[in-house]
């Protein structure tokens, strides 16, 4: 049997090779952050068990059979050679633990959301289509405590136990964006950094905003929730992308 056999028969190869675009593609966007950030991944029912990359691998590098398959109520996970960064455990153990809807959880420090994330006041306004997508959907924790090792960890996750918020500003840090599958959740992850784009060159211009009203915020971030398709092609794309370029991510 030839080692992309062995590969193709890991446990969970689809979800594997998803989440490998996904970093190759954050990676290439420049929405990561040398060695630091992290994603997972839930594949059991209750959300516990999940993918995550190894512990300080770029993303560039990272392929379908490198990713660990962790038990968020198994400390020993934090033993041996192969153990998770900390900081990685800490934020996505405690997220699969506390929320069992965060199916998928991708965490940066990409520039424009990590500006936000440092305002005295982290709140994004709809002031265009992207902006207004996260309208209601946003949580802000304004509490910054270090280091997100096991107690910082569970205080940050607690401000996603409301399923309706799906993006989550760390003050002072970055963002955990949250969604049922890589496809939604990168393509949300996306669109967040778009969005804190717009909104902090706006400010950067001095003018006035011109602000949606709340209810056709509400009515355009619905639309596009209901949009067809949108997350599940963006991804498939981008990895037609890769695979025309001959990536070895799928492996």
């Amino acid at each position: 049997m030839s080692v992309t056999q062995l590969h193709r028969n890991m446990e969970h190869w689809q979800e594997r090779v998803e989440l490998a675009a996904a970093f190759r593609w954050t990676e290439r966007l420049n929405l990561h952050e040398a060695v630091a950030n992290h994603f997972s991944l839930a594949v059991n029912e209750d959300g516990t068990q999940f993918l995550m990359n190894p512990n300080q691998m770029h993303f560039s590098r990272i392929k379908a059979s490198d990713l660990l398959l962790l038990d968020a109520n198994d400390p020993a996970s934090m033993e041996g050679p192969d153990a998770p960064d900390p900081t990685a455990w800490g934020l996505h153990g405690a997220l699969h633990r506390l929320c069992p809807h965060a199916r998928c959880a991708m965490h940066v420090h990409s520039i424009h959301a990590t500006v936000l994330a440092s305002l005295a006041d982290s709140t994004l306004p709809p002031i265009d289509q992207n902006t207004a997508t996260f309208y209601n959907r946003v949580a802000v924790d304004d509490h910054f405590g270090g280091l997100a090792f096991e107690e910082e960890a569970e205080r940050c996750c607690s401000n996603l136990s409301d399923p309706s918020k799906t993006v989550l500003i760390m003050g002072n840090h970055g963002i955990m964006v949250i969604g049922r599958t890589v496809a939604e959740t990168f393509n949300r992850m996306y669109y967040f950094e778009r969005a804190a784009e717009t909104y902090i060159k706006a400010l950067w211009t001095g003018q006035p905003l011109r602000v949606l009203s709340d209810e056709i915020a509400e009515k355009t971030a619905q639309e596009l929730e209901d949009y067809p398709g949108q997350a599940e092609k963006h991804l498939s794309e981008l990895m037609a992308i890769l695979d025309e370029e001959g990536a070895n991510y799928a492996s």
